[in-house]
């Protein structure tokens, strides 16, 4: 119970453990997965974003070289003279131009020498050189076809946002360079665009050309931006020059960001789109915030149940065990009220017994007595010592601690040979009715236990009914047992054949359905204090238990009671061995040796006396330790040992072990009045005699040993 107990508070303890440890698990596993997906997400957001930046830089781009090419067939094959000429005409074409591409401030048509000639902001146009902006003088030396320069600020008069130029070479009909025609395009246009489109919390945008100067950038900047070529990101861009989707810190704010960058066809251009990789943690932490909305109550939820089973089946538990100390504290007192119960029957059946021993010895020792008075009071203390005996037998019986002498007898036939005397035991007012199997009935137990048992249940009988009625004994096969203990290894094989079933039925008051569950407890009876043991039940429970059976009693008031007793049963095919009830004299012991083993001293010298009248050679040793010795210096010098079971040190069982080890061929006859391990273990194969027991007896077993040694020796020669 308290092992299951424990159990029960370890399984609520790993269950409140995995009721945190599995969300933070699932969790984690989730958190995992999730920031995978919401980094795949945002990379895939960000190549739909460059690309489509790349479609708008293109379209710009393609749609400057197409008015750059249709200014340059305006005026080619004009001289200087001619353009300045016509300025007026030739300005307002750059003004509708420019007014109908947003994306450009101004177009303008230069000399060789740096100089408009026409533009779109101002007509006729300043006297100014423009000879040294990138965008000119990148064309004089030959031909490179389209050129964009770096971002530049309007000079003077001229003000407005900053630009940068697209231009294109003027060629005379041989190739001479003769001037420039360039755009100004606004790098606000691109970064308005990139706004508009870059609405998610850390976008990021960008244009430049691929030596590193930056054209436009989102966010703003407030001063000019030139890349590395050489650098970490430049290295990064050559190892993937078309496309591809890098993680860096950009070099104008030192912000990680996730980039995707793409070439603008075959202009010498970049655009990249991209977010900031705290922008994208931060999405990742918003679908784990959800996710942690629902679990974490969830879990608190589960975890706080949990806890509070914990709790009330530790106070449960805590209950059981208060109620567990109270009952045994009940039990406790219930086994001193059997103890006082013990007390008053065993005293007043003991006192009784040694009070016709005393009366008996003091009349033996009076002058002038008379043989028949003299073997009167011989036979008085024998009879007192028998039914000592036998009291002390009904308490073994009941412990389960009697060493048990099982034979095979029939218990139909053993029912029947008991007739007579029940007829006796019972009274001329009881009526007798036997019904019996005509098949053997065979079972392997102690027949005398067995006659003890059936004597208390019919006597039991007997006093329901008042000396008046009837009393029925049966005896028939069953197959199974209610509630029949785990039996011995000898008996779980005879118990697959079924039991014996022996009722005994009467028509007595029947029991009190209070007291039915209590009439086989030790001592409990309902007769006056000192009248009883109450142990005769006792005796009939405690010999079904240890014979591997049961006992079972069913009754009514007014209805008299029936009591089963099962035992296992022996296969039919086995006949038991009856012998004669042994009442021939003392066997003589001439020649015979034996090895007494008794720490009882007076026990000792009495059986050493008796067995010396009988003619055997007596050897007494107190313990153990010093039969060994004597058998291993001359274990030929006795036919037989005969010992006590109960001794300090080394046992009477132990004895027989340490024989058997050392090979010496010497039977042994144990003896005891109790022994715990004889009832649990039997007697090691050897015979056993019963304390008390009377020299003839002991002598007839002692004789049996010795004789069957010289037969096996005679046998082994």
């Amino acid at each position: 119970m308290q092992r299951a107990q424990r159990n029960s508070l370890r399984l609520l303890q790993w269950m409140m453990a995995a009721s945190l440890a599995l969300p933070i698990a699932l969790f984690v596993v989730a958190a995992a997965i999730s920031y995978r997906s919401t980094n795949d997400i945002a990379d895939r957001e960000i190549e739909r974003t460059v690309a489509i930046a790349h479609e708008q830089a293109l379209k710009v781009f393609e749609t400057i070289d197409r008015s750059l090419a249709e200014l340059n067939e305006v005026v080619r094959g004009l001289s200087d003279d001619v353009i300045r000429a016509r300025e007026p005409e030739l300005h307002r074409r750059l003004k509708r131009l420019t007014n109908a591409l947003p994306q450009l401030k101004s177009a303008w048509i230069f000399d060789a020498d740096g100089k408009a000639l026409v533009n779109s902001l101002a007509s006729p146009p300043p006297d100014l050189g423009f000879a040294d902006r990138e965008y000119f003088y990148a064309h004089i030396d030959q031909s490179i076809g389209r050129f964009i320069g770096a971002a530049l600020t309007p000079r003077p008069p001229y003000q407005g946002a900053r630009f940068f130029g697209v231009s294109r070479r003027r060629e005379s009909d041989d190739g001479r360079f003769i001037g420039v025609i360039q755009a100004s395009v606004l790098p606000e246009y691109f970064e308005s665009f990139y706004t508009r489109i870059g609405s998610e919390p850390g976008s990021f945008f960008a244009m430049g050309r691929t030596d590193g100067a930056m054209l436009a950038h989102f966010p703003r900047l407030d001063r000019e931006l030139r890349l590395d070529p050489a650098g970490p990101l430049g290295q990064k861009i050559s190892a993937q020059p078309e496309h591809g989707l890098i993680t860096v810190a950009w070099p104008s704010d030192g912000i990680e960001r996730r980039i995707a960058y793409r070439r603008v066809a075959e202009y010498p251009i970049y655009v990249s789109a991209g977010l900031e990789t705290s922008a994208i943690r931060a999405r990742w932490f918003a679908t784990m915030g959800q996710h942690l909305v629902f679990g974490v109550p969830a879990t608190a939820l589960l975890f706080l149940l949990l806890a509070l089973a914990l709790r009330r089946t530790r106070h449960l538990q805590a209950e059981a065990a208060k109620r567990r100390e109270a009952e045994e504290a009940l039990k406790h007192s219930q086994r001193l009220e059997a103890l006082g119960q013990l007390t008053g029957g065993v005293a007043h059946d003991f006192n009784n017994l040694l009070t016709v021993i005393r009366a008996s010895v003091d009349l033996l020792n009076r002058p002038q007595l008379t043989e028949e008075r003299r073997q009167r009071y011989i036979t008085a203390i024998a009879d007192s010592v028998a039914r000592a005996a036998k009291l002390t037998s009904q308490l073994l019986a009941f412990a389960r601690r009697q060493t048990l002498k099982p034979e095979l007898f029939d218990v139909g036939a053993r029912v029947q040979s008991l007739h007579d005397m029940l007829a006796t035991l019972l009274g001329p007012g009881i009526e007798i009715v036997m019904q019996l199997p005509a098949e053997p009935c065979l079972v392997n137990a102690d027949a005398g236990q067995f006659e003890t048992a059936l004597i208390n249940m019919a006597t039991n009988a007997r006093d329901a009914m008042q000396g008046k009625g009837r009393i029925v004994f049966e005896v028939e096969a069953a197959t199974t047992a209610p509630d029949a203990p785990a039996q011995h290894s000898a008996n779980q094989t005879m118990a697959s054949h079924g039991f014996v079933r022996i009722t005994v039925s009467d028509t007595g008051v029947g029991i009190p359905a209070a007291r039915l569950g209590r009439i086989f407890e030790p001592f409990f009876t309902t007769k006056q204090i000192g009248h009883g043991t109450g142990l005769g039940l006792s005796q009939v429970f405690g010999f079904a238990r240890q014979s591997g059976g049961e006992v079972t009693v069913t009754s009514e008031v007014g209805h008299g009671s029936t009591f089963s007793l099962y035992l296992p049963r022996v296969p039919p095919e086995l006949l038991p061995q009856r012998e004669a009830p042994n009442t021939a004299p003392a066997a003589a012991g001439t020649g015979i040796s034996v090895l007494v083993v008794e720490d009882n001293i007076e026990l000792a010298n009495f059986a050493a006396d008796g067995l010396t009248e009988l003619g055997y050679g007596i050897t007494l040793v107190d313990n153990a330790a010093d039969a060994l010795a004597e058998l291993v210096v001359g274990a030929d010098r006795f036919d037989v040992v005969f010992s006590d079971v109960v001794m300090p040190g080394m046992t009477g069982l132990d004895l027989v072990q340490a024989i058997r080890e050392r090979g010496i061929a010497v039977p042994v006859v144990l003896t005891t009045g109790y022994s715990q391990a004889l009832s649990q273990q039997g007697a090691a194969g050897c015979d056993l005699v019963q304390k008390p027991y009377s020299i003839e007896e002991l002598s007839h077993v002692l004789h049996r040993a010795a004789q069957l040694r010289h037969v096996r020796d005679g046998a082994a020669e």
